[in-house]
């Protein structure tokens, strides 16, 4: 009996007790294929370490990690008509709203916040592409009127972080009006001389590239994201031209002139608050970082002020080019 006590019985519970390990403890790299522990992805801010490969980040995680200690209010957002044309194609719009707002925990794809960043207030939307691919409709507009205007009362500035695929088909023509109602928020807070930044994150298209994520006073996009109006596909095919390699990446726009700067998601927080004291003539602060050395910034660089000052002289745009980011395209 002792080899039944000893061997089968003890293999047999440990068969019966076997738990399931879960599939998403490890993440592969898109880019490389290499496979990343969960948490140290998130402890990287969703940044692959060895390739730089930008990952998509929660909405949670992105203004956790944009505000000093983690730490900010979320602002009240207004209500607004669910389903105001009474939508339907395979399941009815109302339907679809609860289903990601189950999903995600929030009301809309756009959150509002206020909190430090460097010891000084400061504004931020974040764009959730968790949240119907981050449409934009009117709850979403709202909430950038609304973030707009609080950054006006509070005289802060105001950073969009964007990530969408465009406009709202389930609203109609009632998303497509959050575009000139975004515009005219952004132009009084630009006529207040209140600074706008806009952070481009994989993917901006459709409506909102046409709109408010195109109008920040400073452009930063991060490295790899999809920025465009219409999909690569459909320009070939209006065109009846193949379009050059890396279309339409944030790394082709910034040599194109279309956004001003490529900046590494881990140096968003200084290059902001930088631009930020640049934009509104404050004192040097204090509590913003060093600029790093060229030999620290090989897996994580920004291009910063200097950089663009010294390319707008027309003398510096062989220095700048080489700054660029190394990260693959993003998620």
């Amino acid at each position: 009996m002792n080899w039944i006590d000893n061997l089968v019985r003890p293999k047999i519970r440990s068969f019966l007790n076997r738990r399931e390990v879960a599939d998403n403890l490890w993440v592969k790299c898109p880019e490389t294929g290499e496979m990343v522990f969960h948490r140290d992805l998130e402890a990287n801010q969703w940044v692959v370490p060895n390739s730089g490969y930008h990952m998509k980040i929660k909405a949670a995680d992105r203004l956790a990690s944009f505000f000093d200690e983690g730490e900010y209010t979320k602002l009240d957002l207004p209500s607004v008509v669910a389903d105001p044309l009474k939508f339907r194609d395979t399941k009815r719009y109302t339907d679809r709203l609860k289903e990601y707002r189950t999903k995600t925990g929030y009301e809309d794809s756009v959150i509002i916040a206020q909190g430090d960043l460097y010891g000084e207030k400061v504004t931020v939307g974040v764009q959730d592409f968790d949240f119907m691919g981050g449409s934009l409709g009117m709850a979403a507009g709202s909430a950038i009127v609304t973030g707009l205007e609080a950054a006006l009362n509070a005289r802060t500035a105001f950073v969009m972080f964007v990530a969408s695929g465009g406009a709202r088909m389930q609203e109609g023509i009632l998303s497509l009006m959050q575009m000139p109602r975004t515009t005219v928020a952004v132009q009084r807070l630009r006529e207040a001389g209140l600074p706008y930044i806009v952070v481009l994150t994989n993917p901006t298209t459709g409506g909102v590239t046409a709109s408010y994520a195109m109008l920040g006073d400073v452009q930063i996009a991060e490295p790899g994201a999809l920025i465009g109006f219409a999909g690569a596909r459909v320009i070939e095919q209006t065109i009846r031209e193949k379009l050059p390699k890396g279309f339409q990446r944030s790394e082709y726009l910034y040599d194109h002139g279309m956004v001003d700067m490529v900046v590494h998601r881990h140096d968003l927080r200084s290059t902001i608050a930088s631009i930020i004291g640049i934009l509104t003539k404050a004192p040097v602060n204090a509590a913003l970082p060093a600029p790093r050395a060229a030999s620290e910034t090989a897996a994580s660089t920004a291009i910063t002020m200097r950089d663009v000052a010294i390319a707008a002289e027309g003398d510096g745009d062989d220095d700048l080019l080489a700054n660029l980011p190394v990260a693959g395209h993003a998620e």
